[in-house]
């Protein structure tokens, strides 16, 4: 049998007092709100993230200016080779022409020394002048003349002597005829040069002092008598 305290009863939840007329939920104390934590973090965050985006952006510019300076000096390093390879390419044939026709010049001076004497005729005359024309198609070409001054750097002079009527040193005769493929000399033009006798440069001087000398006596008496 169970005792019961007497005096003792469930105690029950006081509730507090409400004024009368009131509702329940006014009567109910309200909680005051609490700020969410994304609110407070929110503008921090978003600037983090543009600072990451900028330097990100920053980093891939600077890549690309890196790269782009690359492709270019690659570019250009290309097109230098080009030129240097196609200047070779050029320089190489020109030796290898040069070379075959200074192999063919003893036979152009043969050709010539049969013109000159009557012996170019017939079927020999035709294979001559053939190989001449193919040969100038290959750019050789001939120099030396009579009578031009003479040149040390196109001319090679194997005979001298002097002459009354030239005033500087000068051909004479082509001995054998020069050659060149554009501005480069394969053989100079051997000649027999003449230059001006020395009587005749130290006469002219002595002459001109004879007249000046006449022409100052001639003012002194008054002028050149009259006969």
């Amino acid at each position: 049998m169970t005792e019961e305290t007497p005096g003792f009863d469930e105690q029950q939840p006081q509730q507090p007092d409400v004024p009368s007329g009131a509702s329940s939920d006014e009567a109910e104390p309200k909680a005051a709100p609490t700020p969410s934590p994304e609110e407070g973090t929110a503008p921090d965050a978003d600037a983090d993230r543009n600072a990451a985006l900028v330097a990100q952006l920053d980093q891939a510019r600077s890549a690309l200016s890196e790269r782009t300076a690359d492709l270019q000096r690659l570019q250009a390093e290309y097109q230098n080779y080009r030129r240097r390879v196609e200047r070779d390419r050029v320089a190489v044939k020109e030796i290898a022409v040069a070379n075959l026709l200074t192999e063919l010049l003893p036979v152009l001076d043969d050709i010539g020394r049969a013109r000159e004497h009557g012996e170019l005729v017939g079927g020999f005359k035709s294979v001559a002048e053939s190989l001449e024309t193919t040969m100038a198609k290959m750019g050789l070409q001939q120099f030396g003349k009579e009578g031009e001054p003479f040149d040390p750097t196109i001319h090679e002079a194997l005979m001298h002597s002097y002459a009354p009527d030239v005033t500087e040193t000068t051909c004479v005769a082509i001995l054998q005829p020069g050659y060149r493929i554009g501005e480069r000399t394969i053989r100079p033009a051997r000649v027999a040069v003449a230059e001006p006798q020395p009587g005749a440069q130290t006469v002219k001087p002595a002459e001109e002092g004879t007249e000046a000398a006449d022409a100052a006596e001639n003012k002194e008496n008054g002028g050149p008598e009259e006969g």
